[in-house]
């Protein structure tokens, strides 16, 4: 089970950092990932963290603004975002795959419940 949290309202320019803890999976074996989903549109990838932590991937979109990381001792892994814009309001969802380490959205078999982002202009 994914359990993703710390969404809210924020003004652009400011700042949320989501978690997502994972449970009744070994944490340590699963690449991590988050996804979005503004309205009336599709999924789209964010970030992806490796087993390890050791490699990141964002979508271009995000670069230098969101950070992922991960804590496997507490199971748990984190999106870190600044200076957020408007265009970065979505459900956030967190995602974990043992095997798959990329951008693509259909890679990840689990996937948790999403917390709302909202960023005003």
């Amino acid at each position: 089970q994914l359990q993703a949290s710390g969404g809210g309202l924020v003004q652009t320019g400011g700042s949320l950092r989501l978690s997502c803890a994972a449970s009744g999976l070994t944490f340590s074996n699963y690449n991590m990932g988050w996804i979005r989903q503004a309205p009336g549109k599709e999924r789209e990838f964010v970030a992806v963290i490796s087993r390890s932590g050791t490699s990141k991937y964002y979508v271009d979109s995000v670069k230098g603004r969101f950070t992922i990381s991960r804590d496997n001792a507490k199971n748990t892994v984190y999106l870190q975002m600044n200076n957020l814009k408007p265009e970065d309001t979505a459900v956030y969802y967190c995602a974990a795959d043992s095997a798959y380490y990329g951008p693509e959205k259909n890679g990840y078999g689990y996937w948790g419940q999403g917390t709302q982002v909202t960023v005003s202009s």
